[in-house]
């Protein structure tokens, strides 16, 4: 039987070395490169031809969404699956608009877990159990389906996009941002990309602008 060759890309050490270890455990799937999310990810993703990476969505030193724009771009048959131990509904979509094609609850069972790894190299696309059947699954596989990356107005603004649309305006820069909030500059990041996804902008100008122009509800 061939193995379902995996690259798993997960940035705390304890986490990935606990994964990577249930993993190979399994008859029908390998662990053929690990990462720790920093600048060496394509780098491995090129050498090791995986069929399959597992992506953390909260990587702390690189912007998620943006290593599985790359990824899917400079290897669009890799199949993305995301992990996140407790996110909101529309971080799993906006993972899925990158061009994720499943995503995984990092409190899932570790059969279910295998289950979407190969359902997912199959081709198949996953979402976590407890949202399926919900409207958010239907704008989630629509995405998915579609291809479409611009959902303007589908999914609302987080409390913590709202704080960084207010700091924006006032014209802080991604440093002052994060030592206005007492978060890392990459979470800023991370956000302002949310941000500009959700709007279907493209710079943080025409975010200010669209503040000021609309009340974000």
């Amino acid at each position: 039987m061939a193995k379902i060759r995996i690259m798993l890309v997960e940035d705390n050490r304890i986490l990935r070395e606990g994964i990577s270890a249930t993993l190979k455990g399994h008859k029908d799937v390998m662990v053929a490169a690990v990462s720790d999310g920093r600048h060496n990810t394509l780098a491995k993703t090129r050498e090791v031809k995986p069929q399959v990476v597992l992506m953390d969505l909260g990587l702390d030193s690189q912007n998620s969404l943006e290593i599985v724009e790359s990824v899917k771009k400079d290897f669009p048959s890799i199949k993305i699956i995301g992990m996140g131990l407790a996110p909101a509904q529309s971080d799993i979509l906006e993972f899925v608009q990158a061009g994720a094609d499943g995503f995984i609850l990092k409190n899932a069972r570790v059969r279910d877990v295998i289950k979407t790894i190969r359902a997912v190299a199959g081709g198949a696309t996953v979402l976590p159990l407890p949202m399926t059947g919900s409207l958010f699954s239907q704008v989630a596989e629509h995405a998915l389906s579609r291809g479409k990356r611009n959902f303007r107005g589908a999914m609302r603004m987080t409390q913590r996009e709202k704080e960084i649309i207010a700091l924006i305006v006032e014209g802080m820069s991604n440093k002052q941002i994060a030592i206005a909030l007492n978060i890392a500059i990459f979470t800023v990041k991370s956000h302002v990309h949310n941000i500009l996804e959700k709007l279907a902008l493209h710079s943080r100008l025409q975010i200010a602008k669209h503040a000021r122009d609309e009340i974000i509800a």
